[in-house]
């Protein structure tokens, strides 16, 4: 219960379901919580699948997700801000963080940046993220997201802000690190062995599917001497009929490629995936054999589609990034390649999230700094928070015992 003293209080409970109650000769009225909206059940996320761990995931009511951290993070340190975001729909939000790890100048800067948004309705947590991102126009995230609770508390005892959405089982994370794009929730549920194993292979995954197109071009197109004598030989018997250009080939396919993808994502599960897989067997063999398309066009695109699908965090930037290589490589050669590697890497490394460097390492190798990015180290070494996150509430909490 709550107490309201304004008439748009009370047309605001009313119309979200809940009673009010009035008394004869009192100034204020009473709103009773009666709502009882049709909830979806909890299950697990589609996109955040594990092996092993927790099948729960978040839904699309704001106090279930709440209720599933309280049940697992049992102390008064954990905090929650109330407030309504949205000229018309005021959708309820909530902010959640630990009050004794969380970074205050984070908080603050989250909290006058929430106060700032100005729209008429919320109705998922993209559309707060599209509004208080740091970089708004650049291509990789600046806050994280997960519809897990166990992803979510981990996030929470490391320090982090999570924003809740009514009406969104989608949860975001404040700060951002870069590595948490190749981090899963898996990774802390099997044997450090394999999952640092799993990490290194998408930090590889992702390099590939971003280079393999633009590397087969500038070695096809400008640098054959870079290939062996027998291979070059084969490449060249291939291409012998193809009547497109490399680069226009790989353009085309790569789109077809594309075009399938999001297809089988949009059409229901079972038409979709033997429609990806049909599509793309018969549209590359009848490519083939019919002279349009060369055989190791068909690997190339065919490895950089897989590797792509290990990096699923990084899918929008991992597709304008390979068009955009393979463009450097188109004009330039290897040359050109380069350059544009290295201000896809320039980008990274200047990218940051709430006033926190996504890049965090930044040169310091020292092993309680790297036993979480490149490897997973056993739980018996991971005895500090990354500092990135800690080290701003550790200097105030230091200032303060010195007072």
């Amino acid at each position: 219960m709550k107490t309201a003293d304004s008439f748009g209080e009370v047309v605001e409970a009313v119309t979200c379901g809940n009673t009010v109650l009035f008394s004869e000769g009192s100034a204020k009225a009473i709103v009773l919580d009666t709502k009882n909206y049709v909830i979806r059940a909890v299950e697990e996320p589609d996109n955040e699948k594990v092996l092993l761990g927790p099948r729960e995931g978040f839904t699309e009511s704001l106090l279930q997700n709440l209720s599933q951290v309280v049940r697992r993070v049992h102390t008064n340190d954990l905090k929650t801000k109330l407030l309504s975001l949205g000229r018309r729909t005021k959708t309820p939000i909530c902010v959640c963080y630990i009050d004794s790890l969380v970074d205050k100048s984070v908080l603050e800067t989250l909290m006058e940046r929430l106060n700032k948004v100005d729209i008429d309705g919320i109705l998922d947590t993209n559309y707060i993220n599209e509004m208080i991102r740091d970089h708004r126009f650049s291509l990789f995230r600046s806050i994280g997201y997960t519809e897990r609770p166990d992803t979510t508390v981990g996030k929470l005892l490391e320090g982090r802000i999570a924003i809740f959405v009514e009406g969104s089982p989608v949860v975001l994370t404040i700060p951002y690190l870069f590595i948490e794009n190749f981090q899963s929730s898996e990774d802390y549920y099997l044997s450090f062995y394999y999952t640092s194993f799993s990490r290194f292979m998408r930090i590889c995954a992702f390099l590939l599917t971003i280079t393999i197109p633009g590397l087969y071009i500038a070695i096809v197109a400008f640098h054959q001497e870079m290939l062996p004598l027998r291979l070059l030989m084969h490449v060249a018997l291939e291409r012998q009929s193809v009547p497109l250009p490399a680069a226009m080939e790989a353009v085309v396919m790569l789109l077809v490629f594309d075009i399938l993808r999001e297809t089988g994502i949009r059409m229901p599960s079972k038409i979709g995936q033997a429609l990806s897989i049909v599509g793309a067997l018969v549209i590359g063999q009848a490519a083939v054999e019919a002279s349009l398309v060369a055989a190791p066009m068909i690997i190339v695109v065919a490895s950089t589609g897989i590797t792509g699908l290990l990096v699923p965090k990084l899918n929008v930037p991992v597709i304008l990034w390979r068009f955009i290589l393979l463009f450097f490589a188109t004009s330039f050669g290897f040359f050109g390649f380069t350059i544009g590697l290295s201000l896809m890497l320039i980008q990274i490394n200047n990218l940051g999230s709430f006033g926190i460097e996504q890049m965090a390492l930044k040169g310091d190798f020292r092993f309680q700094n790297i036993k979480d990015i490149l490897f997973r180290a056993p739980w018996s070494m991971m005895k500090n928070r990354p500092e990135a996150m800690t080290s701003n509430t550790r200097r105030m909490a230091e200032g303060r015992d010195d007072v």
